[in-house]
């Protein structure tokens, strides 16, 4: 189980590295690559299965900071969705959209990271 566990959150943080990376790399030219994507759906997946991992171990969990954490989740999921979906039909990624995936990211890294 501490194996599975480590490696859930290997893949975890590469999808926040996908996600923040695929941002900065393209701050000037705001668009959502299709790393982010990925990112998103691995951030989204791991986050999941790492929770219900914690939860089956009967071990505590602050169900407040995760119910915020899969908010900002579902969020940059929608944003990465829609971005990749105009791609796909051709459109330009609105400028907002894109950083607004990148932020809220960077936002859900924070949450994680700070909130003790």
């Amino acid at each position: 189980m501490t194996y599975l566990t480590a490696f859930l959150v290997f893949l975890h943080v590469l999808g926040a590295a996908a996600i923040f990376g695929g941002w900065l790399a393209n701050f000037k030219t705001p668009t959502i690559n299709i790393w982010q994507w990925y990112g998103a759906i691995a951030q989204l997946v791991t986050g999941l299965l790492l929770v219900g991992m914690l939860e089956m171990r009967d071990l505590d969990v602050n169900n407040f900071k995760i119910g915020v954490k899969l908010l900002l989740a579902i969020g940059v999921f929608v944003a990465a969705l829609l971005g990749r979906k105009k791609i796909k039909n051709g459109l330009v990624v609105p400028t907002g959209l894109a950083h607004g995936t990148g932020g809220t990211a960077l936002i859900a890294i924070a949450v994680a990271t700070l909130w003790v």
